[in-house]
This record gives C-alpha cells, structure tokens and sequence, in this order.
C-alpha cells in the first residue's frame, strides 16, 4: 500500500494539492414550471443557429401521422361489418394509442436508416485548438470503488497521452452513503492522485447529504465550482469514452456558441450474463438505426439521457435549475428523471440539443438480470411518470414536449399492451360463450349479425407487426450489408444465429417486462416511493426461492390468461402462445438469463457478440486490468479506529471530506446530527467505538471534523476502575 502513495515519504501524503479546488460559489437557481423567465429565449449568437429543419419533422412525424389514420381506419372497417359495439370501441381506442407510439419509432427508423446508408459525412471541428475548459465529471452512488477510479484513471492518462488533458479537470462526484464504501473511495483517491499527478488533474468530493440524487449531486457542484468551466462533461459510474470522444465533443461545443448540450449515443459493454449480452446485442445492432434516426429529425432539439454528454455550463446553470415539484413523491419532490427536463429547459431557453450519432467511442453497461432491469426500471418509471406535470410547462418546444411523452408512453405504453390484449381475449370469448342478440329493439327485416371482416383483420396485423419489428430488420439488413462487421461476429450465418437467438429470447422476455411496468405503474398510482437503490453491475444470479417470488405474479398471470384462451379454442391459444411462454418460463428463464456461468458459456459459443467484445477497445481493457489492482490496494480497507488510532490517516481524512458545512449556524438540527453529536459526547473511550453508531450515523461522523476531532481525543481504553457504559 505504501507505494501507492508517496515513494519518499514515510507517511502517506495526498500527492497533487487539495481534494477539490478553491470554491468560486456562482448561483443555479430553480427555473420556474409557470412562466418563461425574463430574457428567454437568448437570441442565437451566429445565423440560424438554433433552428431546425422543418421538412425532417414533415417526413418523419407526418408520415408517423398517415400510417397511424390508416391504421385507424383499418380497424374501424374491420368493426363496421357489424355494427361497432362498446367493447369494440375500447379495443379501437387501445390499439389507435398503441400504434401510434410504434408508427414515429418506425418512421424514425427508417429515417436513420437512410442516413446510415449514406456515407458519412467528415467532421470539420477536429483541427480546432482547445482553449475552453471542461471538468469531467463522474458521480457515484455507493458504487464499487475499483470500478469508478479506475475507469477515471484510464480515461486520464490516455487523455494526457493526446496532448489536450490542459483543457480537462476530472471530478468523482460522491453521494455515496455507506461508510465503508466512502473510506474505500478515499484510499481509491489517493491512489489515483499518486499515479496521475503528473500528468492530470483529478479531485474528489463526497457530499454529506445527497439531497436530490445525482442531479442534486451536479448542481452542487456547479454552484461551487463551475463557474470555472466552460463545459460539463458527465460520465456515470459505469461510463467510458475514448479521448478522441472526448475531445471531439469539447471540439464541438467550442465552434458552435449556441450548442447548449451534445449527447452521444453510448454502446453496452462488459456484459457477461446472457440478459446483459441480449441488451448489448439488441442495442449494438438494431440501436443505430433508432438513435440516427433520432438524431437526424429532432435536429436541434435533441435529448439529454443523463450522461455521456457534454453541457455547456453557462447555459446549464442559467436555464436548467430544477423545481422541487409540490406535494409527496411519487409525483412530487425531486424530479428524479432530471435528464429530460434539463435538455427541455436548456432549449426552451434558447440553445440547441444535439444528438451526436455520429461520434463513436462512448461506452456503458447494462442490468445483468431481469430482476435488476426491474428494479432500475422502477426508478426509471416514476421519475417519468413525474413528466406529466411537466408536460405542459410554458415556453418548451413542440419536440421538447415530444420527448416527454415519449419517456411517459415508455411505460404507459405496457398497460395499453395489456388491456388491449385482454380487450380481444374478451371479444373472442364473448364471441364464443354469450348469445347473440340477432333481432333488436328496433325494426328491422335483417337481423345484426356479430360479425368483423377477418380478412381485413388479419392483413391489418401483419401490418402491424411490420410496423412494430421494422426498425429490427433494418437494423438486421445494416448487418447483413456491412461484411466488416458480419466478419467480425463469425460471418453472416453465425450473426444470424444471434439474430434469431435474440428475437427468441426478447419475444420470451417482452410478456414480462409488460408485466413488470405494468405493476410498477400500478405501483406509484398508488402512491409508492421507489427510493433509490445501487445497481448491481456484474452477476445477476438470485437464489431459486428469490425468482420465485419476484416473478409469483407473472406465472400466475400467465397460467389465468392461458386458462381463458383453452375456454375459446386451441386455436387462440396457440395464437396467444407467444407472449405465455414467456410468463409460464419466468422463474427459469429469469435465473438462466442473469447467470453468469451460463452468459459466458454463451460468450465462449460466439453466440450474441458484438463488435466491442470481439475486440475490445483498449480503454475497456485498461480499466479491467486496472479495476484488478485496485481490488488488491484496498483490500485492507480504513475503518473508523484505524483513523482514531492513525494520527497520519486521520489527517488525511480530514484533508480530502467535504469542507461545505452540514447546516448553517442557527438553522434546524436534524435528528441524525442530533443523535449522533449526543452519541459522540458521552463515548468514554475509541475501544469497539463503531459499535455505538448505525451505519447512517457513521456515514454523518466520517464527514464532520468537529466530531471526529473529539473522538479522537478520547483514550483508546477506558479507565478500568471507573465505570463505562459505552466501553
């Protein structure tokens, strides 16, 4: 450990100055929902430099609009033979809902799949010299330290070997709340600083109190530090971008003053389990055509998911405050989907979004199980179903609004699923139990037969599948065309393989992320948090009596709706087999899709490979060797009487915590502060210390000075002719 730190010195030192720089406090305040703020929108400092192309919106928009009235039209002329009946009319309604959602997805992909026939086009800013200035930022939440700082690590000095790392600081952004993480992430710190201190600048600061999650965890920062930057370029814990990436977005934002946020499209790496390679698969080959497309009509007024991306500071720190949203969560509170409100905000107040499709090098991983897709997924839906009462806010752009609501339909979207297939299950045994009413009320020489055009009907349904798996079979087409590519993956016929594997197994899937979102709807209507909880990264695997429980529901769900399609025919139920498989398999197929032993037998076959895992980039490689080392430096982590006990550590400690202090003089106590200020006062001595506080309360202690100060002065046993309660 010691070499890890100082050659020369005989106590370890933090190498490279301050954990953090001096502070230069620069005001964010909350943008207002209500009204348009004075000033907005800036007017565009070169020509036209936020306006976007018209005839795109026309070609993908409106065609999304024609095929959806057809649609509709189609439907109702398939209910018209017989007169539409109340039931019928729901039906209608769900699938005119469904199908529009999938009709601009497969306009869009066909938008980007002309484009990505094109050849690309050359990227001018390249040969601009740096002269702005960028902080990278990473935040983390009670994430693997060795996984954070090395990335950090890789990333920083491949940058330096370039010649730009002077246009970059980096910054580990800590929320994290365990204290035995938050002790690993300072020694991962200090052995970062001792390997790139001479070559970049990295800081670290770990919050006290995570209010507001990872958007809070950025604004903090901006009002205290980033005035001095340029650019923000955001990272997750799991992101890595090559230099090139990184530079060339820095590139981009200083030739274009207008350019408010550019967002890459990452592609999944490093995923071992066969849910995580299914996403990597799916996203690598059929995301391209999804994202361009994207990219290419929205134009300007892009989208912000979050990370991997880049934000011009001023125009984030003007224009993107977050409210606090009234009332409780789930609706009220934080906005937890911060990302899309941001990328509204900044455009409404004048400055472009971009989505630069074009920029390869941008990398992140993915949930390793269903289960932990669930549990992401959870947390994904409520902040989007928090969207609606954002939806209408004043002054956001038509294509803004648009986004919204197509993060809210993400979810939405499963119920209408649901009900629309529970609408025909119930049209077909209607058809087949109840009588029909052959003569009415009213007069009439003929009777009203039940009666809908089948033909018709079953010619709308391959349209409609058309529609649904368009964007995939471009993608697989892109595929097919590119030999460099099929090479890469084991030829053509071992690509099609993958393909057939994936359709299989997201067709098995699909039922049960329907009934996953469907529950999670159901679950904040009802007015439940969903907290926020670290994802795990790298093993799904559950225990089997784990799986069943979680997926309880679907089974039975899947076992009820099987029953009813027996009571009609066999024929319906071999028609509704697809999406039941699925639902009876949950429990088995659920553990073989997040076992990693099974993902890399998989992995070993060839089998849903991709590009970036037939040759890594060198930056994944680096990081993994690294992340390994890391493992083994913090093996012995510090612990709370390890810092008592070290005179020299405890100085270190204090070094590298947050200087921003817990509250202001005169301001509340809250009952964390209060229990453990009373805890720390009547400690008699450090002997077994960590025994008198929670975890929560440990965390508060590691990150107050005064307190850890005081402890420090106590005698490492007590008196042992007195009495001690605490010892």
């Amino acid at each position: 450990m010691q070499s890890e730190f100082d050659m020369n010195s005989s106590e370890p030192t933090l190498v490279g100055g301050a954990a953090m720089p001096i502070e230069r406090p620069s005001p964010m305040e909350p943008q207002s929902l209500r009204a348009l703020p004075a000033g907005m929108p800036r007017k565009s400092i070169i020509a036209n430099g936020v306006k976007s192309d018209g005839l795109r919106r026309l070609l993908v928009v409106g065609s999304a609009l024609i095929m959806s009235i057809m649609a509709i039209y189609e439907m109702t002329s398939v209910f018209n033979v017989g007169g539409v009946t109340p039931l019928e009319y729901i039906v209608l309604v769900l699938f005119a809902v469904n199908f529009c959602w999938i009709a601009l997805a497969f306009s869009g992909g066909i938008a980007g799949f002309m484009m990505l026939l094109k050849k690309p086009t050359t990227d001018t800013t390249h040969s601009i010299k740096l002269h702005s200035r960028t902080a990278i930022l990473m935040p983390t939440y009670n994430e693997a330290p060795d996984r954070v700082f090395a990335a950090v690590e890789v990333m920083a000095m491949a940058l330096a070997a370039s010649g730009d790392a002077h246009a970059f600081d980096w910054f580990i952004l800590s929320d994290t709340t365990d204290p035995d993480i938050a002790l690993a992430e300072e020694q991962a710190f200090l052995i970062l600083r001792h390997k790139v201190s001479n070559d970049a600048r990295v800081y670290y600061r770990r919050r006290r109190k995570n209010d507001a999650r990872k958007a809070g965890n950025v604004a903090d920062f901006c009002k205290r530090w980033g005035a001095q930057y340029d650019h923000l370029l955001v990272l997750d814990a799991d992101s890595l971008m090559e230099t090139h990436t990184i530079v060339s977005l820095a590139q981009r934002m200083q030739a274009d003053p207008d350019a408010g946020l550019i967002q890459t499209i990452p592609y999944l790496i490093n995923g071992n389990t066969l849910m995580a390679r299914l996403q990597q698969f799916a996203a690598r080959i059929y995301g391209p055509v999804i994202g361009t497309g994207l990219s290419w009509w929205t134009h300007k007024e892009g989208n912000f998911w979050g990370h991997n991306a880049i934000i011009r500071t001023q125009a984030f720190m003007s224009a993107a405050g977050l409210p606090h949203l009234t009332g409780k969560p789930p609706f009220g509170g934080h906005i937890m989907s911060h990302d899309f409100v941001e990328a509204a905000l900044i455009r409404r107040a004048g400055w472009s979004v971009v989505i630069a499709a074009d920029l390869p090098g941008s990398y992140e991983e993915c949930p390793p199980s269903i289960v932990d897709l669930a549990v992401r997924d959870r947390r994904w839906c409520q902040g989007n179903l928090q969207h609606t009462r954002i939806l209408l806010s004043k002054g956001l752009h038509w294509v803004s609004r648009l986004h919204l609501l197509t993060g809210i339909m993400a979810y939405l979207s499963s119920p209408f699923w649901l009900m629309l297939i529970l609408s025909g299950l119930m049209l077909a045994l209607q058809a087949h139990f109840i009588r029909p009413e052959y003569f009415t009320d009213q007069f009439s020489l003929f009777p009203t037969w039940p009666v809908m055009d089948s033909d018709r009907a079953l010619r709308l349904f391959y349209i409609t599948m058309g529609i649904l798996f368009g964007p995939k079979m471009l993608g697989i087409i892109l595929l097919l065309k590119n030999s460099i590519m099929s090479k890469q993956l084991g030829g053509r016929g071992k690509a099609m393989i993958s393909v057939i594997v994936e359709v299989i197994l997201s067709a098995l899937i699909a039922p049960i992320m329907m009934l996953i979102h469907c529950g999670a709807v159901m679950s904040i209507l009802a007015g439940r948090d969903s907290g926020w909880s670290p994802q795990r990264r790298d093993d799904g695997s559950l225990p089997w009596l784990t799986l069943i429980y979680r997926h309880r529901w679907h089974m039975l769900i899947g076992a009820l709706l099987g029953y009813a399609a027996v009571l009609d025919s066999l024929t319906l139920l071999a028609w509704m087999s697809p999406a039941l498989i699925g639902l009876w398999l949950a429990v088995p197929l659920s553990a073989m899709t997040g076992s990693e032993r099974f993902g890399l037998w998989v992995k070993g076959l060839g089998i849903l490979a991709t590009p970036e895992e037939v040759c890594a980039p060198q930056l994944s490689v680096d990081s993994q060797a690294r992340r390994a080392e890391y493992v083994q430096a913090i093996a012995e982590p510090w612990t709370l009487s390890t810092l008592l006990q070290d005179p020299a550590l405890m100085a270190l400690h204090l070094a590298i915590i947050d200087k921003k202090p817990h509250r202001l003089p005169g301001s509340a106590v809250e009952s964390l502060e209060a229990i453990t200020r009373v805890k720390v006062q009547e400690a008699q001595c450090q002997h077994n210390i960590v025994k008198l506080f929670t975890r929560q309360e440990l965390a508060y202690l590691l990150g107050n000075p005064l307190l850890l100060k005081q402890l420090q002065k106590l005698p490492q046993l007590a008196d042992p002719e007195g009495f001690v309660s605490f010892c």
